[in-house]
């Protein structure tokens, strides 16, 4: 008892395991008179062994305290994982004396006894010790004293695999954040060192200084504002305003009184004059995102806009002059829809100046893991937590085919945070939460298929990005656009894509048969 209780009373002051074996060793030979304690270790990606602990052995017999697998005593404990005890070192034929010459030991019967060191499920040690035959304590106590010390060596050895495992991967995150910060490309906020982004990033740098207008084209998610945001601080326009519209949220009756404003009267309600977006824009950049989703009328005197740089404001009569640089995205295939008609070839031109392909995050893969560390820190200083991704984790996010972009990236980060239950996540502890949705189908296939799906919603694949709706928008019924917003999870705009509609024609197609 009073060998454990001083064990004991060291657990817990250090992080090492050293000082408690060395102990251990110590009062095995004191207290217990079991001579000449060590323990073994197996070396890193080795077979062979050495003594690392000992008490009671010179510096010389420690050192030629080695051995291979099998070999002796120790390596067959080693090898087998089972308790081994030689009642009679001179009556054991391998026993081999290596460690200490039998000359120096006394000179009646003297036992050994080793016993396996388990860690993890594996035998990573041996804990060994001779004994004086002549001892009036029975063996079968000192043996149970043993097991109890061989197991809390195993227990020691596994707590230090296990810190040493948390430091290395904490350590990789932190080299992953260095990176991340000291990247040039990170000055506009946009996180990676990927050639496909590098490449955008170098495209946008090289237009700033003009006026002319650019076309941000790539799949949802990309990051397309993140995009227009740095054109325009790198412009000489930084100081001055920048306006972000989404095309496809503006219902259609309010397109032109929302971009070029209103005089007091224009329509029941109008008790003051309003500025449009272009006028408060002036001298700035406007940002129009999913301008496939702008209605014909619109588009044409948005190219009014863009020729003659003026506008109108609805129910007025005098033209306003603007500057205004024009940053135009989308994920549609303008020059498709300009041959079905839906959008204007001579806007499509005018806009088409400067076009820039954004990659999708499954040509970035290398940036995945800079992204991920950029969006948990994000969300653990804005949730108040502390959880983090082993490096093993942040390979499986490698690993998975990201239909959704870097939206999806950050929204499955945020919802890592807030529910994990504990501070280190490996990649196990991560697989729940990646999306259920075709999980096994985008991994085999290298992106969305349709197949998870009922046919008549299946769709091409994303790197297809022309959108071909299948049959007459009014042909769907309304258990197809039901079962296409559950499959995008409640998102309308993914439901309206997968079924090759406009947001506005899914809401009104769902809105007239919801009723």
């Amino acid at each position: 008892m009073l060998l454990l209780q001083q064990i004991m009373a060291l657990v817990g002051k250090n992080l090492s395991p050293l000082p408690v074996l060395r102990e251990m060793l110590h009062l095995m030979s004191e207290l217990l008179g079991l001579n000449r304690g060590r323990v073994v270790l197996r070396d890193d990606g080795a077979s062979t062994s050495r003594i690392r602990h000992a008490y009671g052995l010179t510096a010389q017999e420690v050192e030629r305290g080695k051995y291979a697998e099998g070999e002796g005593i120790t390596g067959r404990v080693l090898r087998n994982g089972q308790l081994t005890i030689v009642q009679d070192i001179d009556a054991e034929p391998t026993f081999l004396a290596r460690a200490v010459e039998r000359s120096k030991l006394p000179p009646g019967p003297v036992a050994f006894i080793a016993l396996p060191i388990v860690a993890g499920q594996r035998t990573v040690g041996v804990l060994a010790c001779h004994r004086i035959r002549t001892r009036t304590r029975a063996l079968a106590d000192d043996v149970t004293l043993l097991r109890i010390l061989a197991t809390l060596a195993g227990q020691l050895l596994q707590l230090e695999a296990n810190l040493q495992e948390k430091t290395r991967s904490l350590e990789q995150q932190n080299a992953a954040l260095a990176r991340a910060l000291e990247s040039s490309s990170a000055r506009y906020g946009i996180i990676g060192t990927s050639p496909r982004l590098l490449r955008a990033i170098s495209e946008l740098e090289r237009v700033s200084d003009s006026s002319a207008s650019v076309l941000l084209l790539g799949e949802s998610g990309t990051g397309k504002e993140l995009f227009a945001r740095a054109l325009h601080l790198a412009s000489p326009r930084r100081d001055k305003a920048f306006i972000k519209i989404n095309c496809a949220a503006i219902p259609e009756t309010l397109f032109e009184s929302e971009l070029f404003g209103y005089e007091r009267g224009a329509f029941t309600g109008a008790a003051t004059a309003r500025a449009g977006w272009f006028e408060q824009a002036d001298a700035g950049s406007i940002f129009l995102d999913e301008i496939g989703e702008m209605p014909l009328t619109m588009q044409t005197k948005l190219l009014r806009t863009l020729q003659e740089g003026t506008i109108t404001r609805l129910g007025g009569k005098r033209e306003i002059r603007v500057d205004v640089r024009l940053v135009a995205a989308t994920h549609r295939d303008l020059q498709t829809d300009v041959a079905r008609g839906g959008f204007r070839q001579d806007l499509y031109y005018r806009l088409n100046v400067i076009p820039i392909q954004l990659p999708s995050l499954a040509e970035r893969r290398g940036d995945i893991r800079e992204l991920a560390l950029h969006f948990i820190s994000h969300a653990n200083q804005v949730n108040q937590r502390n959880v983090n991704l082993t490096a093993g984790a942040l390979a499986r996010l490698q690993q998975y085919s990201w239909p959704g972009n870097i939206r999806e990236l950050a929204n499955l980060i945020e919802r890592i945070v807030l529910l994990a239950e504990q501070p280190f996540l490996e990649a196990a502890d991560i697989e729940r939460f990646l999306p259920r949705e075709g999980r096994a189908v985008l991994e085999a296939n290298g992106g969305f298929t349709g197949r998870n799906i009922e046919p008549a919603l299946a769709v091409a694949p994303p790197q297809h990005v022309a959108l071909r709706p299948y049959g007459r928008v009014d042909s769907h019924s309304f258990d197809v656009l039901r079962h296409a917003l559950q499959q995008c999870g409640g998102n309308k705009s993914r439901a309206a894509q997968l079924l090759g509609m406009t947001v506005r024609q899914f809401e009104y197609r769902w809105k007239k048969l919801g009723q």
